[in-house]
């Protein structure tokens, strides 16, 4: 076993270089500033079962393929990121040419994945459009992968998506967005359990305290959504990411894991090696991974 903690899941922003207009939303008050990588070492001390933090993958933000040039210039110059998620046009017709110049250009290698902000689609069959199934293909034809970013009443577009693109690695971001804050998860988990189906997806332990009471919740409000995905999915599916900076509105990093900590209280060694380490460093090819200060 190795000891390695790998975050799948962080943001990183420089306000000055790129606005971020999602952050004018209301209640975003306490993250609307810039945060580097500088930030994230600071912000990420606490071990989880006497890890530190050795690797992350960086997540865009906003649909801009200049965002994931920037961060994939940020991969190539910092060896705690060891891959980015980035974002890409799927309904263009030239996506093929736009991931063949991001993956050859400045940190290139580093791109691992794409993703979409389907949470705020309204159609309930984005993920479903013929325009958007051809770029998801041509995603997955360069051996990369899709981060699913949904709310849980859009998990049958997932639970869709999974059927019809079986060669596709998913990956479903923040546990599809449980309603943590009133404890309304039966729907919930029977639609997890059908997209966990499908052998293909992986699921991210991340983002359960920003879908819960920001000032009140507790270890014991997330354990019912701890314990369906760790029966739905088996550790070895799952990856824990701190959705970091966004985590601050609920605690921020060091909070969220001692609460990953205390959940994985009684699991083997191997289900937190899979939890911490083993399943991101998988499923984004982490596997030259290398400790760092």
């Amino acid at each position: 076993m190795s000891e390695r903690l790998v975050d799948a899941h962080h943001h990183l922003w420089d306000l000055d270089r790129r606005p971020q207009p999602w952050l004018d939303e209301p209640g975003h008050e306490p993250i609307r500033r810039t945060f580097g990588r500088a930030d994230l070492r600071a912000a990420a001390t606490r071990p989880i079962a006497g890890r530190r933090l050795t690797r992350t993958v960086v997540v865009q933000c906003v649909t801009s393929v200049p965002e994931t040039r920037e961060l994939l210039a940020l991969a190539d110059g910092d060896s705690l990121i060891g891959a980015v998620v980035g974002w890409v046009d799927l309904t263009s017709p030239a996506i093929a040419d736009v991931l063949d110049e991001l993956r050859s250009g400045p940190g290139g290698r580093y791109l691992r994945a794409v993703r979409h902000l389907v949470q705020g689609e309204s159609d309930p069959g984005w993920l479903q459009r013929p325009a958007v199934e051809r770029g998801l293909r041509a995603v997955g034809e360069r051996g990369l992968a899709y981060d699913v970013l949904i709310r849980d009443h859009q998990l049958p577009q997932a639970i869709r998506l999974a059927e019809r693109l079986p060669q596709l690695p998913l990956v479903l971001d923040h546990a599809g967005k449980p309603s943590v804050r009133d404890g309304e998860l039966a729907q919930w988990a029977a639609r997890l359990r059908r997209l966990a189906a499908h052998p293909q997806v992986r699921c991210k332990v991340s983002g359960l305290i920003t879908e819960a009471d920001h000032d009140k919740w507790t270890v014991d409000d997330l354990r019912p959504v701890w314990d369906t995905l760790l029966t739905t999915f088996g550790a070895e599916r799952l990856m824990f990411g701190s959705d970091w900076p966004v985590c601050v509105l609920a605690g921020g990093w060091n909070r969220w894991a001692a609460a990953v900590e205390e959940l994985l209280d009684g699991c083997t060694a191997a289900a937190t090696e899979a939890v911490l380490a083993g399943t991101a460093t998988d499923f984004y090819d982490l596997k030259d991974d290398t400790s760092c200060s």
